[in-house]
């Protein structure tokens, strides 16, 4: 029986947020083709439609499978992005999310291909002078994983000048938590990101959760971040591809909940989830770290209706404690 389905191709579609998009995107009744090298992905997590293994680097795959796949629109989280290794190895970053860019919209060119989804980040903003964020807040990035994302941006509205390719640009905050439903885990080779880091130290997978930094300008001297649940980060996605699809109107938006936690908030909640203290160490701050980084999220919600209903810092946790537990040890 032939797809009547809209068809989206996923690039990056086996990697965390990507995965979760899929599911969002079955949901909505669109057909999800992941396209990815598989190098951060995991195979286990494409459960919603095809998987294209390639390189978004490599042009001509990616060309024959978005004509093979017939498909509509493109969604592109297929990207490095570890703020700390883009200041140690800052080559790969340039040449994975500003080349694999050039790479997609030339795929999409011969295609004729012009509506895209793309996966933005709140560090194109680097220090910003005010908080909350919107989305005229100067980008004056300060690391180059967040410079790599702004010249992403760029090219995105010069091809829409260009060619009128149709976008969203979704710079969204710190993406945690985890499927409530137990089908898609986050888990990163290493893994970086604070809230599993703290819960990996609580269950002895290591021995202790470094803080980086105590004094920076905030209230308890850690830095602060809007943590946004990826279930609703990836509905997020899907309202803003709709929009795409329904108007044709292109878009930049934030995607966060207006809401700061600082790290020891994090450890505090993860403690009171588990029922034990979580042993930490205090180190130096890292290279590239902005202090405070909160989104002001009132034009997504004006644009798209986005009301995040899953991220309130206990029921984050809550998901990312569970999913952790199904991991095999080791």
């Amino acid at each position: 029986m032939a797809n009547t389905k809209p068809v989206v191709l996923v690039t990056g579609g086996a990697g965390f947020i990507g995965s979760h998009a899929c599911k969002a995107l079955a949901a909505a009744n669109y057909l999800a083709v992941s396209y990815d090298n598989l190098s951060t992905g995991h195979i286990e997590a494409v459960k919603w439609g095809p998987l294209h293994r390639g390189d978004v680097l490599d042009t001509d795959r990616l060309t024959a499978v978005l004509r093979e796949s017939q498909a509509q629109a493109v969604m592109h989280f297929a990207a490095s992005a570890y703020v700390g290794e883009s200041v140690s190895d800052p080559q790969k970053y340039y040449r994975n999310n500003v080349v694999g860019m050039s790479s997609l919209l030339d795929a999409m060119s011969a295609t004729r291909l012009k509506t895209l989804v793309f996966s933005s980040s709140c560090a194109t903003y680097g220090e910003p002078v005010h908080s909350p964020i919107d989305e005229d807040t100067p980008q004056r990035p300060i690391n180059p994983y967040g410079r790599t994302k702004l010249i992403c941006e760029e090219m995105v509205r010069d091809t829409a000048y260009a060619h009128g390719l149709c976008y969203a640009i979704l710079r969204y905050f710190n993406a945690a938590g985890a499927d409530p439903e137990g089908e898609l885990i986050e888990h990163h080779k290493p893994e970086t990101h604070l809230i599993p880091s703290v819960l990996m130290a609580a269950l002895g997978l290591r021995d202790e959760i470094q803080v980086f930094g105590d004094t920076f300008p905030t209230p308890d001297g850690t830095c602060i971040r809007d943590y946004i649940h990826v279930t609703d980060l990836a509905h997020g996605h899907v309202l803003a591809l709709t929009h795409l699809l329904r108007t044709g109107d292109s878009l930049t938006l934030n995607l966060g909940t207006g809401q700061g936690s600082s790290v020891r908030d994090v450890i505090r909640a993860c403690e009171a989830c588990v029922d034990r203290p979580i042993p930490q160490r205090m180190v130096a701050a890292r290279a590239g770290d902005p202090p405070l980084l909160v989104a002001d999220a009132n034009r997504a919600q004006t644009a798209l209706g986005f009301i995040p209903t899953h991220s309130d810092l206990p029921m984050i946790v809550k998901d990312a404690w569970a999913a952790l537990q199904k991991l095999p040890r080791g």
